[in-house]
């Protein structure tokens, strides 16, 4: 494909921007190079310029290269294809099935089989009892995944509709679910502003839901689960109870409708209660057996899940939504974050192991960032204080032991 002359693009460039010095490309990588400073608004700039070099299938990048300005035009338009909607719809339907399937494990109240055959023709009799807890699952995950995408076509930047994720015969039914972003993001406030609204308006559903859940949910003693022996005799088994993990916001959301911190001890012994409360939210230890705790609803389990996926969606990685708010506040100097990221979340593998897993998704989607188009626009002062509310979010969602055994 043929480009237009130098002269034109040098014309097109110059309505914007001053150039002091011209680097001519070598076509493949990028056609012309501009040094010098922008003649108004980064980002009104940008929109203008971006319009005048469309129909030439060319798109100009807006540097910082050693504390100059820079434009660079590239060959080449992203013109995204339309998704296939029949993908979305079929997974969002498989995912339904496997959270319904999930539900019905919480929400069935009589004798289960012994052999897992049994177990599932029973509960698939009884999908229809997993109802509140997908109903609440799944309005959580929307939440937050339009709050993606109705953020990215306010912006005019092409994102998919939400990819739901089946996960069948597990604690939640699904892996959660993601959107595409389809276009490179034109400047950091768009990036910014993608990758906060999924968590902000997941947890503006999560929060509500969880309070009803706690509500319909009963305070019961947590027990070890003890089995017979065939001479008679009881014994229990370690690793075989579990216990939802803690963060702030669950703890005071549990505080507030039992008026109760919970999960309760049996005593705290000599440890000060705050010190006792700091070591449990970080190691989930020990196991307060013979205490007292939250028997969650199912619709109780469904809003802990949604502050879970908040935190997870939040750490401050890559390709994680936290790892957009963080290079959008950071810049290219956020870039070496991901390696003390990694390493905490190795740490945390001692006490949960599923942690491990996690800490590979990070080595592999952590270590790069969606940069945008236009590096030069930042912040608004507006978008600075949410990125810190959003520190604040993680904070208060920060569960670093999400499930303990006992």
């Amino acid at each position: 494909m043929t480009f237009p002359e130098t002269e034109l693009l040098n014309s097109l460039v110059g309505r914007v921007f001053r150039m002091d010095e011209i680097t001519l490309g070598d076509g493949r990588q990028y056609l012309v190079r501009y040094r010098g400073n922008l003649l108004e608004d980064s980002e009104s700039a940008y929109e203008r310029l971006a319009a005048d070099l469309d129909p030439h299938n060319i798109t100009p990048l807006f540097r910082l290269e050693e504390g100059r300005q820079a434009v660079i035009l590239v060959p080449g338009v992203v013109r995204p294809k339309p998704s296939r909607l029949s993908v979305n719809i079929g997974l969002f339907v498989l995912t339904l099935l496997s959270v319904l399937f999930a539900g019905a494990m919480y929400g069935y109240q009589g004798d289960l089989p012994a052999d897992t055959l049994g177990i599932t023709l029973t509960l698939l009799a009884h999908l229809w009892q997993g109802w509140p807890f997908a109903l609440s699952l799944l309005a959580i995950l929307s939440a937050h995944e339009f709050g993606h995408y109705f953020a990215g076509r306010a912006h005019r930047t092409a994102v998919s509709l939400p990819y739901f994720i089946p996960f069948p015969y597990s604690i939640l039914g699904t892996m959660g679910a993601f959107i595409n972003m389809k276009q490179v993001p034109r400047n950091k406030r768009v990036l910014f502003d993608i990758g906060v609204t999924g968590p902000l308006a997941g947890l503006a559903v999560a929060i509500p839901v969880l309070a009803l859940g706690l509500a319909l949910s009963q305070v019961t003693p947590i027990t070890d689960s003890a089995y017979q022996r065939p001479d008679g005799t009881l014994y229990t088994s370690t690793g075989d109870d579990l216990l939802e993990g803690n963060s702030l916001l669950y703890l005071g959301l549990k505080y507030a409708v039992k008026g109760r911190l919970l999960p309760e001890p049996v005593s705290y012994g000599n440890t000060p209660p705050l010190l006792y409360w700091a070591g449990y939210l970080a190691s989930g230890q020990p196991a307060p057996v013979g205490g007292e705790d939250i028997q969650l609803h199912p619709v109780a389990m469904a809003g802990w899940a949604g502050l879970l996926v908040t935190f997870l969606n939040l750490i401050p990685a890559g390709q994680f939504d936290g790892g957009h708010v963080l290079y959008t506040v950071f810049g290219r100097r956020a870039r070496p974050a991901w390696k003390f990221i990694l390493a905490a979340v190795l740490l945390l593998g001692l006490f949960w192991s599923g942690w491990f897993i996690w800490a590979a998704l990070i080595f592999l989607l952590g270590r790069f960032h969606a940069e945008p188009l236009d590096q030069i626009t930042e912040l608004d002062p507006r978008r600075r204080k949410l990125a810190l509310l959003m520190l604040v979010i993680f904070i208060l969602v920060l569960t670093p032991v999400p499930f303990t055994l006992f």
